[in-house]
């Protein structure tokens, strides 16, 4: 029992559940003290964002930068391609899926904003970001690729120790913090009448992305036995451990033992294995990358805010890369990814609350995705490997 109450997606649910009932049967003026704690805290991750980024990013690419020479970079370049393909694999199918699926939605959600109540909050404070989304990221990549040539660099420590801070703020402050927040958005959505529609969204994107993220694993498995002439339905029914593994611990970090033992068992070498598992658990992000793309769309369709393919492809190539930094912590990636939803798509405080929320409920699924497509890419870069000796 107290696993369950610890676990992050549980705690979500519970705020879903109470912030729909607080919004309905309480006063206004209760609803109103979780909008003054959502103002504040809207300010607070504005704030952290950039601090985040470097924070992850900058040890990240240091770390990415040493040893390995070859087999590094087929493997980064796998993954990376790996995480690209599932970005826009999700993208032209829910370009093509949700327009339809979701118009009823986007009906009845153009109707309630046109005589919404509005949830304000008592007060609010302005704590401005000391530099944007895209400076902190730049910035990020240049101290990150020096201090990868840099050996015993006292900068490199300091980076590390900062990246420590950051996992404390992520870990101790946010990640806590982020089931009131939610409970105070869907008590706000349901105080104005807007909770129905987005919970009929939440489910009809699940179920999109549960079925995409099965579609993803089979081409990963055809592409991985093409390659080294295997059976594929095999290999990945060798790597179901793995996968059922990550749906209960919700890291891929913590997945590596299984996923490491299931990868040998696929007939990929102690050096190879050894090498790719730990690193894709790190830099390979398929599912999540899968759950943003789609969530991310939903949303602008939801809220009647367009897109295009351009608009898309930059930021797929974006968070493909800002992923890399995901801590191994339950919704990880999503708070790595947050930035680049405000500078690259204009989403608003709440729609990065929403976008949280979602992220949470399918981390599982997602974290499965990941550590099971680590399994296929271990074997394509077994057989190069053993073709360039």
């Amino acid at each position: 029992m107290k696993q369950i109450f610890s676990n992050l997606l549980f705690k979500v649910f519970i705020a879903i559940v109470l912030g729909v009932v607080f919004g309905v049967y309480l006063p206004e003026w209760i609803n109103r003290i979780f909008a003054t704690f959502n103002a504040f805290f809207g300010q607070f991750l504005n704030f952290s964002i950039p601090l985040i980024i470097m924070g992850l990013i900058m040890p990240a690419i240091a770390d990415l930068g040493k040893g390995a020479g070859k087999m590094l970079l087929l493997t980064a370049a796998i993954a990376y391609g790996s995480t690209l393909f599932s970005g826009f694999l999700t993208y032209f199918t829910a370009s093509s899926v949700f327009p339809g699926l979701l118009e009823s939605q986007v009906d009845s959600a153009m109707s309630i904003s046109e005589t919404e109540r509005e949830l304000l909050p008592y007060f609010s404070i302005t704590i401005p970001p000391m530099l944007d989304v895209m400076s902190s990221l730049v910035f990020a990549f240049i101290i990150g690729l020096g201090l990868s040539f840099q050996e015993n660099s006292g900068l490199g420590k300091v980076v590390k120790d900062f990246q420590l801070i950051i996992m404390q703020l992520i870990e101790k402050v946010i990640i806590p913090l982020l089931p009131l927040y939610i409970l105070g958005i869907f008590a706000g959505m349901a105080f104005n009448g807007k909770v129905y529609a987005v919970l009929s969204v939440f489910l009809k994107i699940i179920g999109v992305i549960f079925a995409l993220h099965i579609l993803l694993l089979l081409l990963q498995y055809v592409i991985a036995g093409m390659i080294t002439k295997k059976n594929p339905v095999r290999l990945l029914v060798t790597m179901l451990p793995a996968y059922f593994t990550a749906l209960g611990t919700q890291s891929s970090a913590a997945t590596i033992p299984v996923t490491l033992e299931q990868t040998l068992k696929n007939g990929v070498s102690e050096k190879v294995a050894g090498f790719v598992v730990p690193l894709c658990a790190t830099i390979h992000l398929s599912g999540s990358i899968m759950k943003i793309t789609a969530c991310a769309m939903a949303l602008m369709i939801l809220h009647g805010m367009p897109f295009t393919f351009t608009l898309f492809a930059g930021f797929i190539f974006m968070l493909g890369i800002a992923m890399v930094a995901a801590p191994g912590v339950p919704g990880g990636a999503i708070m790595a990814a947050i930035g680049i939803l405000h500078s690259m798509l204009g989403f608003n405080e709440e729609m990065q609350g929403l976008m949280i929320a979602l992220y949470i409920a399918m981390d599982s699924f997602g974290t499965a995705c990941n550590v099971t497509g680590d399994g296929a890419i271990s074997l394509v870069v077994n057989r190069c490997t053993k073709s360039i000796t």
